[in-house]
This record gives structure tokens, C-alpha cells and sequence, in this order.
């Protein structure tokens, strides 16, 4: 029934940034990482019904930066994450490792 021709996501990838474990692949797959992480930062802040000005000054930094790491969280140190999500937000970080 399906189009032979349409293509799964991982085989777009595979296809345009090479397939898992190559270096291309790998600086996709963590900016997709970060991304998430602002987006994640971004939900857990609106939940919280504050705005960035006001996250900034619960953890000592600009609305500037809060705006910058929502829309995309890397160079985000583990410190800052940390004081954002457990000063800030009052909540927990959980960080799981795969290899």
C-alpha cells in the first residue's frame, strides 16, 4: 500500500548526515540535544508561569541569556542547567548516558 519511494526520518538522515557514529552524524545528533533542552527549559519556565526576566533574576543571569539557551541550550554548563532548573524552576535534573 505505502510509497516505496517516501522515506523513513532516520534514512534522511542516514542519506544527508551520515549514519550513526560519524562525525557529522554525531554534531547533529548533540545539536538536536541542546535543542531539546531549551525547548524543555522553555515548557518547565511557562509552566511555571514566570517570565525570563524573572527565571534571570531567580539564578543571577540576563533575560538575555535565558532567551539565548531556550532556543537552543548549548554552551550551557552543567552548573548554570542545574542552578536554572533546581533555583529557578524548583525542580530536578536527571541526565542519562548511553554507550
Amino acid at each position: 500500500m505505502g510509497n516505496r519511494d517516501t522515506k523513513t526520518w532516520t534514512e534522511i538522515k542516514d542519506s544527508v548526515y551520515g549514519e550513526k557514529g560519524t562525525e557529522r552524524r554525531d554534531e547533529l545528533e548533540r545539536d538536536f540535544e541542546s535543542f531539546k533542552i531549551g525547548l524543555l527549559l522553555r515548557k518547565a519556565r511557562e509552566e511555571k508561569k514566570l517570565t525570563q526576566e524573572q527565571l534571570g533574576e531567580l539564578v543571577d543571569k540576563k533575560r538575555t541569556y535565558i532567551s539565548r539557551v531556550e532556543n537552543n541550550g548549548s554552551n550551557l554548563t552543567l552548573k548554570t542547567l542545574y542552578d536554572i532548573v533546581e533555583k529557578g524552576l524548583g525542580g530536578k535534573v536527571k541526565i542519562s548516558i548511553e554507550v
